[in-house]
């Protein structure tokens, strides 16, 4: 690493700051021992995600039960307390293994997608030392459901035909509940284990038919829960939010009318839990802000409303009575850590001490969000990072996010602090087509729509210019994802809007994405971007690696050397056809990574090379 921060041309002060920015380490996914005396959760203290077990008194130091060569990704205790099962990135690939491992750490074994190709997607356990779970097994564009027994490691697949992805399984092992369809179009379906007959929950030409997530049965097997996107109410945009549906279900395991239990106009329900006492844990997502509430069940009505000492929740565990919250919290200064939260007394949030030392928050500066309109008046917003002491336009960096359905939100992002830390302001936008503003926001980027998105990203610079917070001829445009595609996509549509550009596992060319992506992530984004056979011309049209001629400024592209999802191809071939065409652009493969930078130095590398390359260039 010494030799790497050598080569950079920034200052010793900033690449001490880069250093303890990226180098900051986290822990998340948290799972409650059913006895609530100890968590399970991954964390990258030793410099690469492991599966860790601490006491909730925090007496003794935390176990490490993951091997030494795995890349943990998730972890859920069993409902017994006897095992854990976690799923393992295999070096750095989106295809992942289900291990199991009893929490002494004795046991340890490989469980299912002993396949290269296969990729096992997170379910849940049932009873009985049985965990269920999705697997895709590579050869096609489908995933099942399928019962896994840890301890004799037989399979039995519960549901097929189509990509599935579980949400539940009922009691008794006869019905599956599942989230079906492609990117905008999930919804769930229940699933007959004996016959294989699926059905929707919800009508498609009922309201919340058209999208629907997070499928559970009530404890009595009487209703199933679910959150579904409603239609827009009448003189409110963007009220097309996500609530939480009641679907009764009689004894033939026949859905009826489905019931909106709670909903609000100004956010989207993010995860819910339905607890015993009859109230229901909300989880919101406002303006990209987590807010918590207990509602009741019954009517809907706010009982309570649980603060919280950082504004994002990307993760949680409820313990077995309902009371604690055991959750997995994250800010703009201070990377994901866990915090126990009282829901149902009075009583401060507590971190746990076995969470890894935070950065020096004096390194670290809290966003603003600010709210624009774009072109054609559809109001867009992001979120502003600007160094201390600024006052007026200054060299700026704009920050695409992933998805294209993700959203920016104000979480850790040691990419845009260490652009701060060596002067730069970073403006991360919510361009449409992003998730946390309604349906219809999120899908108004698909298919031939895109063309207009792109139009935002101009919309952004100009407001920019306009309130004195960039300097024109001095911005620069940074992504990952969809958000490295869209980056390119403007340095070859607008050559002058940006005077560099730097990606991370973007797209060069969709319909080679198509061909080189797994084959369930190509079925799925489809209604995304289009059918990769008959939108193959307009699949040509909006891919920046068909115009890179156009290209004026310099260019990094960065990606991981085994990404399967985004394969690194698309970086690689944009490089080399930028190398033939003369222009200035560099690439940096970053070794053992896949789709997301999770390697402490790899992510220090990448931080480090993408300030030294705005500085550079800005």
């Amino acid at each position: 690493m010494t030799d790497v921060l050598r080569q950079t041309g920034l200052s010793t002060e900033v690449r001490l700051a880069v250093a303890e920015i990226a180098g900051a380490p986290g822990a998340w996914c948290p799972s409650l021992a059913p006895t609530g005396d100890r968590v399970a959760y991954v964390s990258d203290r030793s410099g690469v995600p492991r599966l860790e077990v601490a006491a909730l008194d925090q007496q003794t130091p935390p176990a490490v039960l993951s091997g030494a060569d795995e890349e943990v990704v998730s972890v859920a205790w069993s409902p017994d307390g006897g095992w854990l099962a976690y799923l393992v990135s295999p070096g750095g690939s989106i295809c992942a293994q289900l291990w199991a491992v009893r929490p002494d750490g004795t046991e340890r074994h490989l469980v299912a997608g002993e396949d290269p190709r296969a990729t096992v997607f997170a379910g849940g356990w049932t009873a009985g030392g049985h965990y269920v779970c999705s697997i895709a097994p590579g050869d096609g564009p489908g995933a099942d459901v399928v019962l896994v027994d840890v301890v004799s490691g037989a399979h039995r697949t519960l549901a097929t035909g189509g990509f599935l992805a579980v949400t539940a399984v009922s009691a008794d092992e006869r019905t599956v509940l599942a989230r079906r369809g492609p990117r905008g179009h999930r919804h769930i379906v229940l699933v007959d284990v004996a016959s294989g007959a699926q059905q929707r929950v919800i009508p498609l030409d009922a309201p919340g038919g058209g999208a629907s997530e997070d499928g559970r049965f009530a404890p009595d097997g009487s209703a199933v829960f679910l959150r579904a996107a409603l239609p827009a109410r009448p003189g409110l945009p963007r009220s097309d939010r996500t609530a939480l549906v009641r679907v009764p279900v009689d004894a033939g395991r026949q859905p009826g009318p489905a019931q909106v239990l709670i909903t609000r106009p100004d956010a989207d329900l993010e995860s819910y839990a339905v607890r015993a006492d009859g109230t229901v844990l909300c989880v919101w997502n406002a303006d990209g802000v987590t807010e918590l509430e207990l509602r009741d069940l019954a009517e809907g009505g706010l009982l309570r409303t649980v603060r919280l000492p950082q504004p994002v929740m990307p993760g949680w565990s409820l313990s077995a009575d309902g009371g604690t919250l055991l959750a997995e919290l994250t800010g703009p200064t201070s990377p994901r850590s866990l915090w126990s939260v009282p829901l149902d007394v009075d009583g401060e949030p507590v971190p746990l001490l076995s969470t890894p030392r935070h950065p020096d928050p004096h390194l670290l500066v809290t966003p603003v969000r600010l709210r624009y309109p774009a072109a054609d008046g559809t109001e867009l917003d992001g979120w502003l990072y600007a160094p201390p002491g600024v006052d007026g336009p200054n060299r700026t960096v704009v920050s695409f996010h992933g998805g294209p359905e993700g959203q920016e939100r104000p979480d850790y992002h040691p990419v845009a602090q260490s652009l701060v830390a060596a002067g730069l302001t970073v403006f991360a936008p919510n361009v449409r087509g992003s998730g946390g503003h309604g349906r219809a926001f999120m899908a108004a980027d698909d298919l031939a729509a895109r063309e207009e998105s792109f139009t935002d990203v101009v919309a952004t610079v100009d407001h920019l210019v306009a309130e004195g917070i960039a300097l024109p001829g001095q911005v620069g445009s940074h992504g990952w994802s969809y958000g490295g595609y869209l980056t390119l996509v403007a340095l070859t549509r607008w050559p002058d809007l940006f005077a560099a550009g730097a990606t991370l596992a973007g797209m060069s060319d969709l319909r080679t994405f198509f061909a080189g992506t797994e084959p369930w992530m190509a079925a799925a984004s489809v209604t995304e971007y289009g059918d990769p056979v008959t939108d193959r011309d307009m699949l040509a049209a909006i891919s920046p690696m068909t115009v890179l001629d156009r290209l004026r400024s310099p260019v990094l592209l960065t990606h991981g050397d085994r990404d399967t999802n985004v394969p690194v191809l698309e970086s690689i071939q944009a490089h080399q056809e930028l190398t033939a065409l003369g222009a200035p652009a560099e690439l940096l493969l970053l070794r053992g990574e896949g789709h997301t930078i999770v390697g402490r130095e790899n992510v220090l590398h990448l931080s480090e090379r993408v300030a030294e390359w705005f500085d550079r260039w800005l």
